[in-house]
């Protein structure tokens, strides 16, 4: 028999993804944003700051929906905006893991 206990925080954690699913696309829209502006070199330092920040906002939210994979995916992309130099590739990657490791 099931935890009832169990079943209703998966079902709280679901209702609560699906009410926050439009923030965490803006999220990862405005981090595609920020790989584009690398891919460009383009990118300033007020918008490396936001994807940054974006990234930590991401990274943290997402373990507590058990998304680990797209978790690990952000703080990939959060530490590679970090570097003194951004490798384009290595953040274009870790934004295709971070796509491909949620539900959007």
């Amino acid at each position: 028999m099931a935890d009832p206990n169990t079943d209703a925080t998966r079902k709280l954690l679901a209702a609560v993804w699906e009410k926050n699913l439009p923030i965490v696309r803006e999220r990862v829209e405005q981090l595609a944003s920020i790989v584009t502006l690398v891919q460009a070199k383009v990118l300033d330092s007020g918008q490396r700051e936001a994807g940054i920040a974006t990234a930590h906002k991401l990274a943290g939210s997402l373990g507590m929906f058990g998304y680990t994979e797209g978790t690990a995916a952000a703080r990939a992309i959060e530490q590679a905006l970090d570097e003194d130099t951004i490798d384009p590739n290595h953040l274009a990657a870790e934004l295709t893991k971070l796509r491909a490791a949620l539900p959007l």
